[in-house]
């Protein structure tokens, strides 16, 4: 009994999150997401008490997905910050990340943080999980002489070039070059720190 809830409350994110991906938020009504799952109504209500929630629910497990991906990519990385910022970048980038999926979401709950506070915490920005390893990372690549600032200031700089790429993708998928966003990233990257980067990622792998 435990793993089928566990498997019906999953199917119904799932298909919450396919239909914002296909069709939008605004339209993503109650049928049309127990349709895509092949569930009954009263299953939402069941597991999350009404629309409102399973939207919220499928926005943080999208956002969990997404961290995910990015823990797993850093653990695989070479020792040392420059190799773990250059995978983050890389991961951020790859298709298993960026992909029609996964930006038309993002965009979706963006576009409805402005008047839902919940959903500006699962695509804002300045998310400070995201932002403290960023700067926790750029730290170890700082000139022992740099105020931190640096390290602050480099973070939200990538954060900010990674999401332009995301919008040019969201824009122009069918010309989206995966590596040549990467390596316009790492020309910033290595003029500020031209010790740790260079065009194509960390120096030195």
């Amino acid at each position: 009994m435990s793993e089928r809830t566990s498997d019906n409350r999953l199917a119904l994110i799932e298909a919450a999150l396919t239909s914002i991906a296909e069709i939008g938020l605004i339209r993503t009504s109650v049928t049309e997401i127990i349709d895509r799952a092949g569930l009954s109504r009263g299953m939402i209500h069941l597991h999350f008490g009404g629309k409102d929630a399973l939207i919220i629910a499928a926005a943080e497990h999208a956002n969990a997905q997404y961290y995910q991906i990015l823990e797993r990519d850093m653990a695989a990385a070479p020792d040392g910050a420059a190799a773990r910022i250059a995978a983050m970048i890389h991961s951020d980038l790859s298709a298993e990340t960026l992909n029609p999926r996964s930006v038309a979401i993002w965009y979706e709950l963006r576009g409805a943080a402005r008047t839902n506070a919940t959903f500006a915490a699962y695509s804002d920005t300045r998310d400070i999980r995201l932002r403290r390893v960023m700067e926790a990372a750029f730290s170890g690549v700082s000139p022992a002489d740099t105020p931190q600032s640096l390290a602050q200031e480099a973070a939200i700089a990538t954060i900010s070039m990674v999401e332009g790429m995301w919008t040019d993708y969201m824009l122009h998928p069918e010309n989206f070059d995966r590596a040549f966003a990467a390596r316009i990233v790492f020309r910033m990257l290595s003029s500020l720190f031209p010790e740790a980067f260079d065009l194509n990622g960390a120096r030195g792998l």
